[in-house]
């Protein structure tokens, strides 16, 4: 494997486990112990070791041997450092311990409108969505790009889960949000 497929294959070890994070967290938020680490714990062993056993299994199938266009690498690592632009922001509005479910978890918490999450309602999933896209440019693969499209369906799953649990939380003020801030696309007026 090159060292792009490497970064790809980080990239999409980083990505892929975030649906199957966000269904052990978001659906059962309430019933988890306030307070207790279980529900971190429970959705990163039942996320991260599985999609990297099958990323080692696969990854004859899921990375290309040889070096990707130089075109397609500058593109990948533009959608790449996006994403990592777009993660700073979200945990610099958000901070740590809401980025990682703990206001799901404690059912509390309040709905955030400002600095990124004025522009757009998922600024994660977005970024998310523009990493695996720039780690399946370099990995090359029809395989990597159905692996993708399989992540994508999850994803917009996890968007489901977690704006109906937004709007049993914060009702017509989240609704409101909604109707005022596009679901992926940033909003550039004010």
């Amino acid at each position: 494997m090159t060292l792009w497929g490497w970064l790809a294959a980080i990239v999409l070890f980083l990505q892929l486990p975030i649906p199957i994070y966000w269904f052990v967290v978001h659906p059962f938020g309430g019933r988890w112990r306030v307070g207790s680490n279980a529900p971190y714990v429970v959705g990163l062993l039942v996320s991260w070791p599985p999609v990297a056993a099958c990323l080692a299994i696969w990854h004859g199938k899921i990375f290309r041997a040889e070096r990707p266009p130089v075109a397609v690498i500058v593109a990948a690592l533009v959608l790449i450092a996006l994403e990592s632009w777009i993660f700073w922001r979200v945990h610099r509005d958000l901070g740590g311990a809401r980025l990682i479910g703990k206001t799901e978890v404690s059912g509390g918490g309040e709905l955030e409108r400002r600095g990124i999450y004025g522009r757009m309602r998922h600024p994660r999933y977005t970024g998310s969505l523009l990493a695996v896209a720039g780690a399946c440019l370099l990995a090359g693969t029809r395989t990597a790009w159905a692996v993708a499209g399989v992540w994508a369906a999850l994803m917009f799953a996890a968007i489901s889960i977690e704006e109906s649990e937004l709007r049993k939380r914060f009702g017509e003020s989240y609704e409101e949000y909604c109707r005022g801030v596009p679901r992926f696309i940033p909003l550039f007026r004010r």
